[in-house]
């Protein structure tokens, strides 16, 4: 439970910290949007419509050389006629190169995004803080070997690390049914999407150290606490002062830790989706690698889903900094924290 004192502190901040309500703003929006993604998206993002591929998005326009042949004096003849292509109002963000609508699937693109990222996070919080806890806690032969294995992992870049183990457990999806769809509030919307297993996985092992290490650091500090010595001489079971003293007095930088890991899974992920080794099919990621090939006649492709993930992770960013200055008072933010 929250504390009066923090969230005295996270009031506070907040006033006086405006990057901090825009972080606020947007990531409440790539939510909304991540969850009515049925609901707001003006087409079902799997139709293809050939006759309407790359269009460009509203206030945009462009070319494009189409070659025919035809009969001239008795001769056919190649002619080069340059066609220019004007936006369409059912496809405010353009179309990619199967004609299919760029809004719909950005907007369902969120969905797994930050699936990915608040799960992936989730895991590799209870793991990393279970790991670093105890060898904090118990310190010795099982602070040595719990780290040591940390360290192993700190050795390899993390997006080579997540391609090794995408390829060593495969690029398994579970098919995720779709609510507001089901209860007939989205007809003609895909029944069900497909949520990366695999990649929240992944993710999770490769930043479950971070967590590990932070936990660590604040369980030596408080281990020796007066509180916790009291606790042990009175009979206290380890396992209850780990969950009763060390954990609720470890969870502040646990907390700001998780806020800022989940953008940075939430480019993982991508980077795992633009290299195919998601599995999903519509995520932000994927449809960057579909538009790789068409940036010098259709840039929206590439550039929509990214300009979606650029402004998910500084939402999110914003809001992480917001809680470490609100909540680690030898740190000045913004709004003049404590």
């Amino acid at each position: 439970m929250i504390q009066p004192r923090t969230l005295r502190n996270l009031q506070r901040e907040l006033r006086g910290n405006a990057l901090a309500k825009v972080g606020i703003v947007l990531v409440v929006a790539v939510v909304l949007v991540a969850v009515l993604a049925p609901v707001l998206a003006p087409q079902n993002p799997f139709d293809q419509d050939l006759n309407n591929s790359s269009l460009p998005p509203l206030g945009f326009s462009t070319q494009t050389n189409e070659t025919s042949s035809q009969m001239v004096d008795g001769e056919i003849q190649i002619v080069n006629e340059t066609t220019n292509i004007s936006a369409s109002a059912a496809h405010p963000l353009g179309t990619d190169s199967l004609g299919r609508d760029m809004l719909s699937r950005v907007l369902y693109g969120a969905r797994t995004s930050l699936l990915v990222g608040v799960l992936g996070t989730a895991i590799a919080t209870v793991l990393g803080v279970t790991v670093g806890l105890s060898a904090g806690y118990y310190g010795g032969k099982v602070d040595d070997a719990l780290m040591r294995g940390a360290d192993v992992m700190l050795a390899f870049p993390s997006l080579v690390l997540a391609v090794a183990l995408v390829g060593l457990f495969g690029g398994a999806t579970v098919r995720v049914p779709d609510p507001i769809v089901a209860l007939g509030f989205a007809p003609g919307m895909p029944e069900s999407f497909a949520l990366p297993g695999t990649v929240i996985l992944v993710v999770a092992l490769v930043n479950w150290v971070w967590f590990a290490r932070v936990a660590r650091g604040e369980a030596l500090s408080i281990t020796d606490a007066e509180y916790v010595k009291a606790a042990r001489s009175v009979g206290a079971s380890d396992r209850f002062i780990l969950r009763k003293h060390v954990l609720p007095n470890s969870i502040t930088p646990i907390l700001v830790l998780a806020t800022i890991q989940i953008a940075a899974i939430i480019l993982l992920e991508s980077s795992l989706s633009y290299l195919g080794f998601s599995g999903a099919n519509l995520s932000w990621g994927f449809d960057i690698a579909q538009g790789r090939d068409y940036l010098a006649t259709a840039w929206w492709i590439s550039t929509m889903p990214g300009i979606a993930i650029v402004l998910t992770v500084i939402g999110v960013n914003l809001i992480g900094d917001w809680l470490r200055d609100a909540l680690d008072p030898g740190i000045e933010g913004e709004g003049g924290g404590a």
